[in-house]
């Protein structure tokens, strides 16, 4: 089974959030959702200042295998991205949830997290 981290909220589309407080989050893929893509080689994450909406397509991952789009599982603005994965996309295989994250996002006015799986609930999911 994949490594599912019980401090973050997952969505169904297999992103999760971890909440940095005063309303940032920061965002990436999941465990089950690098292994299901296999050998990242290229990420496209969006600029700076991009606003994005729940379930909106934000960022694109390519794989030896296939490309995938990435939706964002809360609304508000982006605010950094993460770099590091221009050079090494591979980063996203290696460490999904900490050199591997994708952008920071502050939660537009009322957004909350509410919507968004516990790691058991994430587990259950994916299992079936």
């Amino acid at each position: 089974m994949s490594n599912v981290p019980t401090n973050l909220k997952y969505a169904k589309s297999h992103e999760w959030v971890l909440e940095q407080g005063d309303g940032i989050v920061t965002v990436g893929i999941s465990d089950h959702a690098q292994e299901l893509l296999g050998d990242v080689v290229f990420v496209e994450l969006p600029e700076v200042g991009t606003e994005v909406s729940r379930e909106q397509e934000f960022a694109l991952v390519e794989s030896v295998k296939a490309a995938s789009d990435i939706y964002a599982p809360v609304a508000g603005e982006v605010i950094e991205v993460n770099e590091a994965l221009n050079d090494s996309p591979e980063v996203l295989n290696e460490e999904p949830y900490e050199g591997g994250w994708l952008v920071r996002i502050r939660l537009e006015e009322g957004e909350t997290l509410d919507h968004l799986l516990d790691a058991d609930t994430y587990t259950s999911e994916v299992a079936d």
